[in-house]
């Protein structure tokens, strides 16, 4: 496939949702391996706005070719990014139920059709930072992580926020074959962080239903720390008192802090983080301190939370 280079950062932001990516929309939805979605839902992916309060840079958005394309989901597979959109076909998620419990005057479950229904749906043009150094630009449709947590009353005490990722052996074929990971994933923030405006649930990229390779219906993403810290395929969400235990914390805590913000100045044990490589084929760039978002989130932190 052939890969356009753009020149000095050529695409501009108010492309990322152009008219033609909602049109003929059952074909789109339906060669996306998305079809059977209800028509609200389609129609709600028409009538987003973009919300550009939190853009940063000048970087182009990356085409929805590559970002559908090039994924981390080891529940799908761990060896191969590329590979990933080719396993998913399995993957159910429609209908799909978020749980919500814990320290939270209001615990439920959330019919996910419904709860997108009542929150406050716009896009969002992020930059995504992996901790293996490369980077992409994605329009995100979703709503913030906030809304929710207004929704479900958090007590005084809840002083964190736990995501689990959905497992499923049979439809997720990484889960026998890499059954040391231990699955289900599960990763957290603390409450200030989880509030913040920038932490978002994105349940749609590019204008239409997040594909499942992506982390379908469900993810969150928090674009100030490495990609990691983004939990997909969430089914559920629970509030608590202390700082929860994470995924790749577990695994290894010396590469993989809780905290994990993008930060040039601080290397990962096996590699350099001051520059990172954008996709595809951009070249290499410097990382910023919290991935260009320091503005909204540094006055959360006393230097040392990387």
């Amino acid at each position: 496939m052939l890969i356009k280079i753009p020149r000095g950062w050529e695409t501009p932001e108010r492309e990322a949702t152009p008219q033609s990516a909602y049109l003929n929309r059952r074909q789109l939805l339906a060669g996306l391996g998305l079809a059977g979605l209800g028509s609200q839902m389609i129609a709600r992916a028409a009538s987003v706005k973009q919300n550009t309060e939190f853009n940063v840079g000048d970087r182009p958005v990356t085409e929805e070719w590559v970002a559908s394309a090039y994924n981390n989901y080891y529940e799908f597979d761990a060896e191969n990014k590329e590979r990933v959109k080719d396993l998913v076909g399995k993957f159910v998620t429609s209908p799909w139920t978020v749980k919500v419990s814990g320290l939270v005057n209001k615990p439920q479950t959330f019919d996910l059709d419904k709860l997108e229904a009542t929150m406050p749906i716009e896009e969002r043009i992020y930059r995504f930072r992996c901790v293996e150094r490369w980077a992409m630009t994605v329009p995100w449709m979703g709503f913030p992580i906030s809304a929710l947590i207004k929704t479900v009353e958090p007590k005084p005490e809840a002083k964190y926020i736990k995501f689990w990722s959905v497992v499923r052996p049979d439809q997720m074929p990484g889960v026998k074959r890499y059954s040391s990971y231990h699955f289900p994933y599960y990763e957290g923030l603390r409450m200030d962080e989880a509030m913040n405006p920038l932490a978002f649930f994105a349940t749609g990229m590019y204008g239409k239903p997040i594909p499942k390779q992506n982390g379908a219906p469900i993810r969150a993403v928090v674009p100030w720390k490495y990609g990691y810290k983004g939990a997909k395929s969430i089914e559920r969400i629970e509030f608590v008192a202390k700082e929860p235990p994470t995924f790749w914390n577990d695994l290894n805590a010396g590469e993989y802090g809780f905290y994990s913000n993008v930060n040039p100045n601080k290397p990962h044990p096996r590699w350099s983080q001051a520059q990172e490589m954008v996709l595809p084929r951009m070249g290499r760039v410097p990382t910023l301190l919290y991935n260009g978002y320091e503005k909204w989130v540094a006055g959360m932190y006393n230097g040392k939370e990387y």
